[in-house]
């Protein structure tokens, strides 16, 4: 939920930061300014998961968790009582840090605790409370003044670490520190008794590598080499398709839009329709493949963003029909959140955690990671500027063309990994 609300923060915020009553700032900034508070989470979060990484296997997963929610504690309370763009500007850096801690340590922590037959849910309802910390931030920001609406932000970091304190740590951690009574305590605490044999017979698996040797495997392994070029390209294209941009400047979309239904219901309604996309992804994949999810995913994608171009480009040159249609924008963008979190959300995320080996696999999604947010701070920052210099239309445009070619690259480079075991699909990346 954190990272949820961290990232749907300024949808809401934005709209009283252009209000010169509600506004925190003395001055009212420029859209270039703005942009730049916006982006600027994606920069804060490149260094986490490299730090993280290290960390976690020398103090352990649960300190690490811990020092997300301080440092969430540090940025919120930054944020709240900002009164000037550098406190704007540092505050949104270090929620970028906290969401690349946060976001990585979770899916470690949680495919660690979990057994087998669970794993899959709660990785899953990792998303689905990231959807619900979106409608939070949707559901308060709008009726609230700048600080309540920030403060709940820092009352959600502030419970995070709390009960941080009291979650056990996880019993990979204690393999790898070779402390097998902690081993067996741990797991008998989360209810895993069954799982204690085994896994202290596979515990040579969990053993460290050598980082150097890891990276060097991640550049030169044809199957590596191949995971690299589809994981990376397919993040770059994810955040090109404009999803972090929208999120930032939802209210101003629908405010710009003259929608006929009013920005703050608007933002509300897209969380809902956001949460309906992610808790059907999982149920479509498995059942209908990756690849096929994600070129749907792309094509609605492309769809809705030519359409919200062509909306705005008719309301740039004053066209006199869209007097009756001022819900299309609404509309337009449903379709774009259900279609966005139904594939391109989501299955970037499990070929990262299918195609590397094994031993690559976090360096890998590390380095995915980075691509995704200094290409979603690049598409952010220059949304602003397009749409100050050039209208809206003309970014909506460009995400238009960028989720085409996600559906290309999907139908020619995205091989299927549905029902293929871990080495099937390295066997197809040394093929291709």
């Amino acid at each position: 939920m954190m990272v949820g609300f961290t990232i749907s923060w300024t949808g809401p915020i934005f709209l009283k930061i252009r209000d010169p009553v509600l506004s925190p700032l003395s001055y009212l900034p420029t859209e270039t300014e703005l942009s730049l508070v916006a982006s600027l989470l994606y920069i804060g979060g490149v260094p986490g998961p490299y730090v993280m990484s290290w960390l976690s296997n020398v103090y352990g997963r649960k300190p690490c968790i811990i020092i997300g929610g301080v440092v969430c504690c540090l940025a919120y309370s930054v944020l709240v009582w900002s009164q000037n763009l550098a406190m704007l500007y540092c505050g949104r850096l270090l929620s970028g840090l906290t969401i690349g801690i946060i976001a990585v340590m979770n899916l470690v922590y949680i495919g660690e605790i979990a057994s087998t037959k669970i794993r899959g849910i709660l990785l899953t309802i990792i998303g689905i409370f990231t959807t619900c910390g979106s409608i939070l931030v949707f559901a308060v920001g709008p009726y609230f003044s700048y600080k309540t609406a920030t403060s709940v932000g820092l009352a959600l970091s502030v419970v995070f670490t709390l009960f941080s304190l009291f979650i056990p740590e996880s019993p990979i951690f204690h393999i790898l520190i070779d402390n097998v009574d902690e081993v067996k305590e741990t797991l008998k605490d989360l209810g895993r008794e069954d799982d204690i044999e085994n896994l202290l017979e596979s515990k040579n698996n969990f053993s460290k590598t050598t980082t150097k040797k890891d990276w060097i495997e991640l550049i030169t392994l044809r199957s590596n080499k191949r995971a690299s070029f589809i994981v990376f390209t397919i993040n770059i294209l994810q955040h090109c398709s404009g999803i972090f941009a929208i999120l930032a400047y939802s209210g101003s979309i629908f405010a710009m839009a003259g929608s006929s239904v009013s920005p703050n219901i608007s933002m509300l309604i897209i969380g809902l329709f956001q949460v309906t996309g992610s808790v059907t992804a999982p149920f479509f994949v498995e059942r209908n493949g990756r690849k096929m999810l994600l070129f749907l995913s792309c094509v609605a994608c492309f769809l809705s963003m030519l359409l919200l171009g062509v909306y705005f480009y008719l309301d740039h040159i004053s066209y006199a029909g869209l007097m009756n249609v001022k819900w299309l924008p609404l509309l337009i963008l449903i379709v774009f959140f259900i279609g966005y979190d139904a594939g391109l959300s989501v299955i970037p995320n499990v070929l990262g955690g299918e195609m590397f080996t094994m031993n690559v696999r976090s360096k890998g999604s590390a380095v995915a990671l980075t691509c995704s947010w200094i290409s979603g701070f690049l598409v952010t920052i220059a949304f602003g500027a397009i749409t100050e210099n050039y209208g809206i239309y003309t970014a909506f445009w460009f995400f238009s063309c960028t989720c085409f070619i996600s559906c290309l690259f999907t139908l020619f480079f995205v091989p299927e990994t549905k029902g293929k075991s871990l080495l099937e699909v390295q066997e197809i990346l040394e093929k291709l």
